[in-house]
């Protein structure tokens, strides 16, 4: 009797990583935000050239911050949906087993890799390097967009 009631309480344990992860999510939003602003400044009180690369890169990184931060929020309100209890939500963001939560993430992983790319494209030094980076992040893609399409189904 105490060994089930504790069992059933441990699934509280998961507060902990719901707490970490939206302190990380907040992080990672300030992170982001205060990239931005940098990056505003630095467009704003500088002759740009309409090549300068450092820009873009800069835009891209700060697109890859806030994709970061999302998945870090979208993790902790699924944990805190799966163990705890139905939050509310948009719709969209409701996670009602494993399954969903795995897709939702796979999803902007996907675009976390993409955006990983096109950083690494913008400052690309040997094309046999890029290229190879490029396929691999096309396979880990292939692979995820895969699973979300064929696995784990029941």
């Amino acid at each position: 009797m105490i060994l089930k009631r504790m069992l059933e309480h441990s699934r509280y344990l998961v507060l902990i990583g719901v707490l970490l992860m939206v302190l990380a999510s907040a992080a990672a939003f300030i992170w982001g935000s205060a990239a931005t602003i940098r990056t505003l400044y630095h467009i704003f009180h500088s002759v740009i050239a309409a090549e300068d690369i450092k820009a873009k890169v800069d835009l891209i990184s700060i697109m890859d911050t806030f994709l970061i931060a999302t998945v870090l929020l979208i993790f902790a309100l699924g944990l805190y949906e799966l163990f705890v209890e139905d939050l509310e939500l948009q719709k969209w963001l409701k996670i009602h087993d494993l399954r969903s939560l795995e897709a939702k993430l796979a999803s902007v992983i996907v675009l976390v890799l993409v955006l990983t790319f096109l950083e690494h494209l913008a400052e690309w030094k040997d094309a046999w390097d890029t290229f190879l980076f490029a396929a691999a992040i096309a396979l880990v893609s292939v692979a995820f967009i895969a699973y979300g399409h064929w696995g784990g189904k029941d």
